[in-house]
């Protein structure tokens, strides 16, 4: 395993990507997870899948294309290994909102202070 993903919890114990998952449908559901066997397993992943995105704290986002359903999962690296998924939505837009990069920016700065 090149990379490892876990979820995000908040300090009582709540996992909004495991929410946001199960309010998936199952295909829907089995699309995110394949794609993310493809960033834990894969060196080099396609940009279509996982990339930086730019003016964030350092805040990475996996895409998944599910029919014409598109979802981001959004995230920050915890060492060179660890991908710590912090907020998932459904993308109706061109441009990644703002509310959801700051959302994905609190809880990394709530994880790592708390970790």
């Amino acid at each position: 395993m090149v990379r490892e993903i876990i979820f995000y919890k908040t300090e009582g114990g709540r996992s909004p990507i495991r929410d946001f998952l199960e309010s998936l449908s199952s295909k829907q559901a089995k699309k995110a997870a394949w794609v993310m066997g493809l960033v834990e397993d894969l060196d080099q992943v396609p940009g279509q899948y996982f990339q930086k995105m730019v003016n964030t704290d350092d805040l990475w986002e996996i895409r998944v294309k599910a029919g014409s359903d598109i979802f981001r999962f959004l995230g920050f690296f915890d060492g060179p290994k660890l991908v710590v998924l912090s907020h998932a939505f459904q993308k109706k837009t061109q441009k990644t909102p703002q509310q959801a990069i700051r959302l994905a920016e609190e809880r990394k700065q709530d994880y790592f202070r708390r970790n």
